[in-house]
């Protein structure tokens, strides 16, 4: 077994910071992880770490899950894709049918991200139309508009858009408008004066972590249907996760198009978009030439061993008490953040729902992107990655802790035993620090 040092020197040389994107470790803590199991993965190097990323939320049922992994090993032996339907995608449609308030049609890609692109196209092409409404700090994937103010720090006026990465062009020309999360009026402000050409407003329902007002949902809902804008929820984060039936189920609103991804791939690629028929049917192939056609395919979107890791998944969150289970650690986890957090004096917030957490250093309850953005980046950044150091495997960018059904009480009082200790420690450095530069 090679020693840490080896293998972040491998990391480093091979992958651009050593990593595949968004941990943003410092150089030292740079990780390579060998395998995992339940809510724990052990490091190349044999360190053992508690995870609340769980592969971003996609592993919800546990790693290593004997319930998912020996479907999908006895079905590898019958091929791995075919690039078209199979028996495995065909049963996973119907499942999926029956369980999406949204859907009458599904297709499937590989990833989130294509999912919510071809959400978006065929919006455009159902509509006519080629603008798109999306809420400020959102994420819908690695496309344009998915990361186009994802994390702005201009604050421009609304709805001005601002890319989060060089190489954009959805921004251009005012193809995308940006309206405050929770803002109601804001938002019907922004449509109804671009609403002859704005195809669609996507959502997160549970924004990152951020619930919506009472209201908010259904008021966009009618709104769109006013103006004959298509509403998109984009539930990669929330399906399957707070709901067997997704935030549609969980918030009562239904959508004309949802995306799926991460939890119900059960830890393997899966992308789904799917909706009314009316609309999902402009991507048949007999319609090339002569109407109003929307080109979707996916080299490896439905392929079996997905589909039946999918459809392993899906018998796991059936089971009785299973949401009972998850929202119950959740709300267990984020009182013990709360309870540690007033315990040591600090003005800040917890905010998630079902098995999700996240902390916001403000004053103020967050509604949006801007009222949730820390008042102390230095603070929640070492925190962060003091957390990481003491064996909690997580995303030092801070957007959210993932809880899993491998997860229980104790694992969760462990990580608010290192929470507390990681404040404590950062709090002494920078108070010494404050110190020595007033000395």
């Amino acid at each position: 077994m090679s020693n840490a040092s080896d293998w972040r020197g491998r990391a480093l040389k091979a992958l651009p910071a050593g990593g595949n994107g968004e941990f943003n470790l410092t150089e030292e803590l740079t990780t390579v992880v060998a395998r995992g199991q339940g809510c724990r993965l052990w490091t190349a190097d044999g360190r053992r770490m508690l995870d609340f990323s769980m592969g971003w939320g996609s592993v919800l049922v546990g790693h290593a899950d004997p319930r998912i992994t020996e479907p999908v090993a006895n079905r590898l032996a019958l091929g791995t894709n075919f690039a078209t339907v199979t028996d495995a995608s065909l049963e996973l449609a119907e499942a999926l049918i029956g369980l999406s308030p949204a859907s009458e049609r599904v297709r499937f890609c590989a990833s989130g991200t294509e999912a919510t692109m071809y959400c978006l196209r065929l919006a455009r092409a159902y509509t006519g139309r080629d603008a798109v409404l999306r809420f400020e700090g959102a994420y819908h994937g690695a496309h344009d508009v998915g990361v186009t103010s994802m994390f702005p720090s201009r604050g421009l006026d609304f709805p001005l858009a601002e890319p989060s990465s060089d190489g954009l062009t959805a921004h251009l020309q005012g193809g995308v408008l940006v309206a405050p999360f929770n803002d109601l009026e804001e938002t019907a402000k922004i449509l109804r004066g671009s609403a002859e050409r704005v195809a669609a407003v996507i959502v997160e329902p549970l924004q990152r972590c951020l619930p919506p007002d009472p209201g908010f949902l259904e008021g966009l809902r009618e709104l769109t249907r006013e103006l004959g804008v298509l509403l998109v929820f984009d539930e990669v984060v929330t399906g399957f996760r707070l709901a067997l039936g997704g935030a549609q189920a969980y918030y009562g609103v239904v959508p004309d198009l949802v995306a799926y991804g991460k939890a119900l791939g059960g830890g393997l690629p899966i992308g789904v978009y799917g909706g009314r028929a009316d609309i999902m049917d402009l991507v048949c192939e007999d319609r090339h030439g002569r109407s109003t056609y929307v080109w979707t395919a996916s080299t490896l979107g439905g392929n079996p061993i997905s589909a039946v890791s999918a459809l392993a998944t899906l018998d796991v969150l059936k089971s009785p008490g299973v949401y009972q289970t998850l929202h119950g650690l959740g709300g267990r986890l984020r009182d013990g953040m709360r309870r540690v957090l007033r315990d040591r004096g600090l003005d800040a917030r917890v905010l998630g729902d079902g098995p999700l957490a996240q902390v916001a250093f403000t004053s103020s309850e967050p509604r949006d992107y801007r009222t949730s953005q820390h008042r102390d980046k230095r603070l929640a950044r070492a925190l962060m990655l003091e957390m990481f150091r003491s064996g909690v495997f997580l995303n030092p960018m801070g957007t959210k802790l993932y809880l899993s059904l491998a997860h229980d009480e104790q694992a969760c009082d462990t990580l608010l035993d290192r929470f507390d200790a990681a404040l404590s420690t950062v709090m002494a450095t920078i108070s010494h620090e404050a110190h020595s530069s007033v000395g």
